[in-house]
């Protein structure tokens, strides 16, 4: 093994770390302006693509406890973004619904993503290969913890 097997730059794990933290840093000052946090963006593209589903469901495409959402959410439904509503079927059990001013915002959200493709400054199919490699990758590893 080679002697810097153990320098920061040479570990897998510090790259997707600093690069996923390079990339909140990019949405930033694109989210700022309508009012939503990059958490906030992250439920909404999960509501954009199916309105009205589980805080559960919401939490597992997410990768996190729903439980760590539940203040965001509450915090999305004070401004105006979302909707809590119980299930008839499962008081304890909460969907989440945008509202028309969280709808709105997908519009906005199709120049985000246009203006983050571009400053990662990859082709198209660069930059869609290294997302399919990282979700087999976070696949991968998420057999592993299981």
């Amino acid at each position: 093994m080679p002697d810097n097997q153990l320098s920061l730059d040479n570990q897998v794990c510090f790259a997707l770390y600093s690069a996923s933290l390079a990339m909140t840093q990019l949405y930033k000052p694109m989210l700022e302006p309508l009012g939503l946090t990059y958490t906030h963006y992250l439920i909404l593209l999960t509501l954009w693509e199916e309105d009205g589903i589980g805080l559960k469901d919401i939490g597992s495409k997410l990768g996190q406890k729903s439980g760590a959402l539940t203040p965001v959410i509450k915090r999305m439904e004070t401004d105006g973004l979302v909707q809590r509503v119980r299930l008839p079927h499962d008081e304890r059990s909460l969907s989440v619904r945008l509202t028309l001013k969280g709808r709105s915002l997908e519009k906005d959200a199709r120049n985000i993503n246009t203006c983050i493709a571009d400053a990662c400054g990859l082709e198209s199919e660069e930059l869609i290969d290294l997302k399919d490699k990282i979700i087999l990758l976070r696949k991968n590893i998420s057999n592993q913890i299981k």
